[in-house]
């Protein structure tokens, strides 16, 4: 990830620093693919983002069943940031997903995902 000074405070939300995220993100898709690691990754398409949000998803299983705390939290920010890549290579946003999790307040979990069928 390339550095934009995100550096949250103790007074920042966990959605604030997910929002500043998500707008640094959104401004890579035009940025030069030479000076952006998001860039390449927005040009690798669906195929190469989606390989590194499974990739950082298994890394984040294997550092909870055998690693410290600190590569746990390392590893799902990873994970974070690449969900976040890929919902932006489709226009999605973060407010897309609070409001879709909001919505299952309150219904059972089961429930759910068997609505889903």
């Amino acid at each position: 990830m390339e550095s934009d000074s995100l550096e949250p405070t103790s007074e920042q939300s966990v959605g604030t620093v997910l929002g500043q995220l998500e707008d640094i993100i959104s401004s890579r898709k035009t940025s030069d693919v030479d000076q952006s690691y998001t860039s390449k990754l927005f040009a690798g398409g669906v195929a190469k983002i989606g390989s590194k949000v499974t990739e950082e998803a298994e890394e984040l299983v294997e550092a909870a069943a055998n690693e410290s705390d600190e590569r746990v939290v390392s590893e799902a920010a990873d994970l974070l940031y690449h969900v976040i890549v890929l919902l932006a290579h489709r226009d999605l946003t973060l407010d897309q997903v609070e409001t879709t999790l909001a919505g299952r307040f309150g219904v059972s979990g089961l429930k759910e995902k068997a609505s889903r069928k």
